[in-house]
């Protein structure tokens, strides 16, 4: 996923200056990745990612990610490096699905290390209320939600995940936010934890 502060500018071109994005844990530890340059598109910090895959270790082989709003795809990757056996993204931005549909070729070029089977992924190029408005083909045990700031978006896409069968019994749900901000979520979605990094609040939910 991506830190964003405002709505992505629409392109329809991969943006010629790079970024990187270095993978921090798992199979490809350090591994750094090309991104596109562009405003209000960074990867979530490592720092919020080492906290966050903490709080989500062990991370089963069977684990099924969904990874919306991905941007970079830096939350989704970085389960897929920890062993999670696949993953969904769903990205908007035209440069942003060309890079990470690059990156994902790249990592998994070759064999893993221990011979595991490759795991699935896919990108949707589309935006998120759209993806959400259809049936999930199956449910998933780990959501990354980390949607623009300042656009009210969490309560309604949370809704929509919980009433249109997105999510596993016990599903995990990350959710990233402005600070200062309360979002009404359903009511089986219980507080696992919570860190505060800068003008943001990272949270853990569990589906009960």
């Amino acid at each position: 996923m991506a830190r964003r502060t405002s709505r992505r500018p629409a392109s329809h071109g991969v943006a010629r200056k790079r970024g990187t994005l270095r993978l921090i844990g798992g199979d490809f530890r350090r591994r750094r990745l090309p991104i596109p340059d562009r405003p209000g598109l960074r990867p979530t910090p490592d720092r919020v990612r080492e906290t966050l895959f903490n709080w989500l270790t062990p991370l089963p082989g069977t684990t099924r990610v969904l990874d919306l709003y991905a941007g970079t795809g830096a939350l989704g990757l970085e389960a897929l490096s920890r062993g999670a056996g696949a993953a969904c993204f769903v990205e908007h931005d035209r440069a942003a699905v060309i890079q990470l549909r690059d990156n994902l070729a790249t990592l998994f070029a070759a064999p893993l290390p221990d011979q595991r089977p490759l795991p699935d992924h896919r990108v949707a190029e589309e935006p998120v209320t759209t993806f959400l408005a259809r049936p999930p083909e199956a449910p998933f045990d780990l959501v990354m939600l980390d949607p623009p700031f300042r656009q009210a978006l969490v309560e309604a896409d949370c809704a929509r995940l919980e009433a249109g069968g997105w999510l596993t019994p016990g599903a995990r749900i990350y959710i990233e936010t402005e600070a200062g901000t309360d979002p009404v979520l359903p009511g089986n979605w219980q507080l696992h934890r919570q860190t505060k990094a800068g003008d943001s609040l990272a949270r853990l939910y569990q589906r009960c």
